[in-house]
C-alpha cells in the first residue's frame, strides 16, 4: 500500500512539472502563431578567425602600464567579446562537474 501511494505522488509531482515547465511564450506579442527556431551559421571564416587573433596578440603585446584603468577595462570587454565570438562558432558542448561524474561510474559500471 506504502508503495503504491509514494509511485502516485511521484506520478502527479512528474505530470505537475511539465506544465509548470511548458512553453512560455512572449507574453507581449499577440500573434497566434507560435515561435519556430531557425537554424543559423555562426561559424566565423578563416580571415575573421586571422584578424581576430591578431587583434588579441596586439593587445597581449601592447603596453599597459602607462593605460588608465578606463582603457584597461575596454580591452578586457573587447577580449571577452572576441572570446565570445569564437566560442559561439566552435561546437564546443559543456559538461558539468555532477554528469560527469554520473558518465564515469556509468562507465565504470557498464566496463
Amino acid at each position: 500500500m506504502k508503495k503504491t501511494i509514494f509511485f502516485v505522488i511521484v506520478l502527479i509531482f512528474t505530470m505537475s512539472s511539465t506544465f509548470a515547465f511548458a512553453n512560455k511564450a512572449d507574453r507581449k506579442s499577440n500573434s497566434g502563431n507560435s515561435p519556430v527556431a531557425v537554424k543559423t551559421e555562426n561559424a566565423l571564416s578563416e580571415v575573421e578567425i586571422d584578424r581576430l587573433t591578431n587583434r588579441v596578440e596586439e593587445i597581449r603585446n601592447l603596453d599597459k602600464s602607462e593605460m588608465s584603468l578606463k582603457e584597461k577595462g575596454e580591452l578586457k570587454k573587447e577580449l571577452r567579446d572576441i572570446k565570445k565570438n569564437v566560442e559561439k562558432s566552435g561546437g564546443t558542448i559543456y559538461i558539468g562537474g555532477a554528469t560527469l561524474i554520473l558518465l564515469i561510474i556509468l562507465i565504470i559500471l557498464l566496463v
